[in-house]
């Protein structure tokens, strides 16, 4: 098993939180796709870490439903069903616009740049096929918005959503085709002009973009 950190070890903690950050981000950015069945072993010689941090870090993420323990003691990152789409979906649709208004009269113009850079990231990952690239960077752009809404609740739940839908996201980019409008260009128009109406829309059209993906490939499995 070949594995990428893509995001580096975090100082200064406890070995089984950090350890739970590497698997954690890990399984959001493309070194464990959906589906793909890995051992106990294998995640612990390649975080290069203990077995009892790992074996820790994998209840978590099981009881988060972010991953799946076999009987032969494999994980996977679960495979989304329609019906699992559409509650994330349902859920997504009333969080993420919310928090995204809610930002924007914290937002400032240094902010808005900062955002357009890594939406700029995104479109480089996308024409360069890099799944990794571009799921921590559509992390990136959503997440950085939403801290900025100062409304922990619903940072908490939304990030439990993306725990699901996250790594299955990949397939923006691997189904091939266009991808469609670019929403993340409308939400920076909006942000820009300072109208919550049109951000929350361009949000709700971003997220209904991947969903409608998943959606196709899962028919397209079934």
């Amino acid at each position: 098993m070949q594995i990428s950190t893509v995001v580096s070890t975090p100082t200064k903690l406890p070995e089984h939180e950090a350890t739970y950050r590497r698997l954690h981000d890990m399984m959001m950015f493309g070194d464990l796709a959906p589906g793909q069945k890995v051992t106990l072993q294998g995640i612990t010689a390649a975080l290069g870490t203990g077995m009892t941090p790992v074996r820790e870090a994998i209840r978590r993420l099981t009881a988060e439903g972010a991953l799946t323990l076999h009987e032969n003691r494999r994980i996977s990152v679960p495979q989304l069903t329609l019906s699992q789409v559409d509650e994330v979906a349902f859920a997504r649709l009333a969080l993420e616009p919310k928090l995204a208004q809610d930002a924007l009269v914290r937002m400032s113009a240094e902010d808005i740049d900062a955002l357009a850079v890594i939406d700029k990231g995104i479109d480089t990952a996308i024409g360069a096929g890099d799944v990794q690239a571009y799921l921590s960077g559509n992390h990136s752009f959503h997440f950085s918005i939403y801290q900025m809404a100062d409304a922990p609740i619903l940072l908490s739940l939304t990030a439990s959503l993306w725990l699901r839908v996250g790594p299955s996201l990949r397939v923006v980019i691997e189904a091939g085709g266009s991808i469609g409008p670019d929403r993340h260009k409308d939400a920076l128009a909006a942000m820009r002009d300072g109208d919550a109406a049109r951000l929350g829309e361009a949000i709700k059209a971003d997220i209904l973009q991947g969903i409608d993906r998943l959606r196709a490939d899962i028919q397209r499995r079934l």
